[in-house]
């Protein structure tokens, strides 16, 4: 695993020891660049982090903040490793956190969040409930969300998906709140 392009273009990335964690690979990662690829100046939250390719990748491309949400230890780990080595520490923070509770509790607002659960435990749905309920997206903001095939994304979300690529085991589906005229 690598990231894609920018300023930390090819460098190789750590990931977490074992099978607990399923990291976005190299080529679904293209998929979502390519549905979305300007990050310049904005402010990116990275829930279900994992080993923080994504984020990590936003900030190579010009995000200027990253929040990443991670709650199990093997994986907060190799994303220190990956901050680290890619020395971009003043521009990210890491909450150990449940995502759920960390949408719920913020006060931060986002241009850009990134969801991606554990497949079909509907934490999708959970979370989208939680984030067009609140105000942790900004009203210009997008949710990406990767979610299995398998899991159907609830109908009263239907509305707000702005963009859907679906593979073999791996959905993208963008989300944009409604703007009221």
């Amino acid at each position: 695993m690598r990231i894609i392009t920018g300023r930390f273009k090819g460098v190789k990335l750590y990931t977490v020891p074992g099978i607990s964690t399923r990291p976005t690979t190299d080529f679904n990662r293209e998929i979502i660049f390519s549905m979305y690829p300007d990050y310049k100046g904005l402010r990116v939250l990275d829930l279900f982090a994992g080993t923080g390719s994504f984020g990590l990748e936003t900030l190579s491309r010009g995000a200027v903040w990253v929040d990443f949400v991670e709650f199990a230890n093997p994986a907060i780990g190799t994303l220190l490793q990956n901050i680290e080595k890619l020395r971009c520490g003043d521009d990210c923070h890491i909450h150990r956190r449940r995502a759920e509770l960390y949408l719920k509790q913020t006060e931060e607002s986002y241009d850009v969040i990134f969801l991606d659960p554990p497949y079909n435990k509907g934490l999708v749905d959970k979370c989208l409930e939680t984030i067009f309920g609140s105000s942790v997206l900004r009203p210009d903001g997008i949710v990406i969300a990767e979610h299995s095939p398998r899991e159907e994304i609830d109908a009263r979300f239907s509305s707000l998906i702005t963009d859907h690529k679906k593979g073999k085991t791996t959905c993208f589906t963008v989300f944009a709140p409604l703007i009221e005229e």
